[in-house]
């Protein structure tokens, strides 16, 4: 129904009015939900290439590969081993931060003290999941 025709309807249209202003409000619905998702996928990329470049800049990518084993695990299958984990990040941002072995081997993992908090929040996160859009 075209808004000039809602001028015309009376109280004998009352269902009309009601079934217009319903597929209006669902349309409205719609188009906000689907904008919300738009800038969710379009933050979690931007975090992702923000992840990867602290990442690329503090020498996690001379031990560490997003799907394949270097000298440590790939961020992949850190993913997979804490995936039901809820200190995950904790623990992560911990071990980044302080280093240490034991995890997953005997070769240690140098500390990286120079990372804020903020940064290893965003880099945890992206790894634990799995690393996605790594360039």
């Amino acid at each position: 129904m075209k808004r000039s025709q809602i001028a015309h309807l009376n109280s004998n249209n009352f269902f009309e009015l009601a079934m217009f202003n319903k597929r209006a409000t669902i349309k409205t619905v719609f188009l906000f939900t689907a904008l919300a998702s738009f800038m969710a996928v379009a933050q979690v990329k931007v975090e992702g290439a923000r992840a990867f470049t602290i990442a690329k800049q503090n020498a996690c990518l001379g031990c560490h590969a997003v799907d394949k084993k270097i000298v440590g695990p790939s961020f992949q299958a850190v993913a997979e081993k804490y995936k039901n984990d809820p200190n995950a990040q904790a623990f992560l941002k911990n071990k980044i931060a302080k280093g240490g072995a034991g995890s997953w081997g005997v070769v240690p993992m140098p500390s990286n003290t120079k990372l804020s908090d903020a940064d290893l929040a965003t880099l945890t996160n992206w790894i634990l999941r799995g690393a996605p859009n790594k360039s």
